[in-house]
């Protein structure tokens, strides 16, 4: 078989914001794709196959296995370059990547992880009950996350500068995990709001707002674009 021929095909979960930035790219990209659920945390075994590290996402993508949610964005926005989501100065690829790396690694750390981990993936794999105090400090972290955010947007039309980047789903990846339960606080900032108003409103973000997860229901107001 032609492996250019071959189905692409993301191997995810349906509430990790790794898993939803590289499907927020695909969709922007317009690059049809096979959804597959993995239930990672029961260790199937062509996982590991897939990515040696045994971690989602995984894409197949022209007969190649990719992994590690950077380096797949990176690599779609190179081999399928229309709409471009880097900028061409080196300066501004820079701080495209230092914001994905913020939320990728900071932001996860001290606000994604502890939120969903314990309102949500411990629920999942039945790993007990939430433990609150990681709760509050996710929830008093997040503030000062949505403050710094909102000082970039003072003087920024999207996150990383003047046009679309992979910062911008990058976070937005993050946010519609938290917005799924209704852990973020939009009063807080209006032109973060506004911003994630924008980019959900975007074809790309069809497909996340679409997602249920059995037992537990997103926040009524999710799926609206100008959040209800």
């Amino acid at each position: 078989m032609n492996t250019t021929t071959q189905t692409t095909r993301l191997y995810h979960s349906m509430l990790s914001p790794f898993c939803r930035k590289v499907r927020l790219v695909l969709a922007e990209k317009r690059i049809e794709v096979e959804l597959v659920e993995e239930r990672y945390w029961e260790g199937p075994p062509d996982l590991k196959r897939r990515n040696p590290a045994g971690k989602l996402p995984v894409l197949r993508h022209r007969g190649n296995m990719l992994a590690e949610s950077q380096a797949i964005v990176e690599y779609l926005d190179e081999v399928v370059p229309t709409p471009p989501l880097m900028p061409q100065a080196p300066l501004e690829r820079h701080e495209v990547r230092r914001l994905c790396a913020w939320f990728d690694d900071k932001f996860n750390s001290e606000v994604t992880q502890p939120i969903m981990g314990e309102r949500v993936w411990k629920k999942i794999t039945r790993a007990g009950h939430p433990d609150s105090r990681l709760v509050k400090d996710g929830l008093r972290a997040i503030k000062e996350h949505m403050d710094y955010l909102t000082q970039l947007l003072d003087s920024r039309r999207w996150l990383a500068g003047a046009s679309l980047s992979l910062a911008d789903f990058t976070a937005a990846a993050h946010f519609s995990c938290l917005d799924y339960i209704s852990d973020v606080d939009w009063d807080r900032s209006e032109p973060l709001r506004d911003w994630y108003a924008t980019i959900k409103s975007r074809p790309a973000f069809r497909s996340v707002l679409a997602d249920q997860v059995p037992g537990i229901h997103p926040a009524p107001h999710y799926a609206e674009l100008d959040f209800g």
